[in-house]
């Protein structure tokens, strides 16, 4: 490839415009196409909208709105104004409310919602930005969130299923506790925010806001209702434990009196036992007290001799003072005649065994 000549035209064409644009009156005019290019030309990204406007009223239709237009995109400089809008979904996290339920409970909802702006240009001549916005939807959904939990009792604000089947202790409802039964309810919180929602759409609808969902993030009650709701709940599960403890009462009384039975009934069949040994027993003993009574001629002598000496050291005592008669038969064995032989009233029968002497000194009276 062959340079081109100095004298070439394009060259010197080239050098007319360096010339120019290094000379002041060219840096002016440089500045001024830069301004211009700059202030006709925007960019519009895909997550936002584009609503032009000239001296503050809008023009054309919106940009990205409908139809996709993302990119570079002309305007008038310093006649016409790009303002920009969110397209993705927004959020609205509303403060909680107090507000009274149907049955006359005051509780405090604390709601939340998803909108997006369906309508630029609507919502540009209504609203004007995303501040605005979220203070209308303040009012609006309030106020619709206020009047239909007002139409409702707090148990359709609370359970969200109807079919819903709560859990039980197998402890509470072996003993027959009404505990974790649900009260029956018609809507539920679901269909409750179905409905919010359905009466609020139209009314931010005129701002070209469209709502998407709306749901109920917390629901309390007011603060002076709290600890009498505890105090209840506590009440309640006291009563509980009461119900548990009477019937563990009644099962020891049971268990006590089942004791006291069998240890009545042990106690009287080994009485019972006892007595047949004893019995058992004297009966054993009487019978051999009955042969050793019969074993000979001289045996039952000799055992009332025994006797009559067992009764002698049981009855007789140093400190011991008896006044008999002289007939008497407990001491025939010590009464004697004159001359130290045995009285013949006193003397036993032939064959008997003879007593032994008395001690020294006794004599009949």
């Amino acid at each position: 490839m062959t340079p081109l000549p100095i004298n070439h035209p394009l060259l010197q064409l080239a050098r007319r415009l360096a010339d120019m644009l290094v000379s002041p009156t060219g840096g002016l005019l440089a500045a001024a196409a830069a301004v211009i290019l700059f202030g006709c030309a925007y960019t519009v990204d895909q997550a936002e909208q584009v609503v032009i406007t000239q001296f503050g009223r809008p023009v054309g239709r919106p940009i990205n709105a409908t139809e996709p237009g993302a990119g570079l995109h002309f305007k008038l400089p310093f006649v016409q104004t790009a303002n920009r809008f969110e397209k993705r979904i927004l959020e609205w996290d509303g403060p909680p409310n107090e507000m009274t339920t149907r049955d006359k409970l005051y509780v405090v909802v604390d709601t939340f919602a998803r909108w997006r702006i369906a309508d630029p240009l609507k919502y540009f001549e209504s609203l004007r930005d995303e501040r605005s916005a979220l203070s209308r939807l303040d009012d609006i959904l309030g106020s619709e969130t206020r009047n239909v939990i007002a139409r409702h009792d707090l148990i359709e604000v609370v359970r969200s299923d109807r079919e819903r089947k709560p859990e039980q202790d197998v402890a509470l409802a072996d003993s027959g506790a009404a505990v974790g039964t649900l009260p029956p309810i018609e809507f539920g919180r679901k269909e409750l925010e179905r409905e919010i929602l359905t009466a609020s759409r139209p009314k931010v609808g005129l701002w070209g806001i469209e709502l998407l969902d709306l749901r109920v993030k917390r629901l309390n009650y007011k603060a002076g209702v709290i600890e009498k709701i505890y105090d209840r709940m506590v009440s309640e599960r006291m009563q509980i434990a009461e119900r548990f403890r009477s019937e563990g009462a009644g099962e020891a009384a049971k268990i006590e009196g089942r004791k006291d039975k069998d240890l009545q009934r042990i106690q009287s069949e080994a009485y019972r036992t006892v007595q047949e040994i004893k019995g058992a027993a004297d009966a054993r003993a009487s019978e051999i007290y009955a042969r050793a009574y019969t074993a000979g001629p001289l045996a039952a002598d000799f055992y009332a001799f025994l006797k009559t000496l067992d009764t002698y050291r049981a009855t007789l005592g140093r400190d011991s003072t008896l006044i008999l008669t002289t007939d008497s038969d407990l001491f025939r064995l010590l009464k004697r005649v004159d001359g130290g032989q045995p009285n013949s009233a006193a003397r036993p029968p032939a064959g008997t065994l003879q007593p032994p002497a008395g001690p020294p000194g006794a004599t009949t009276p």
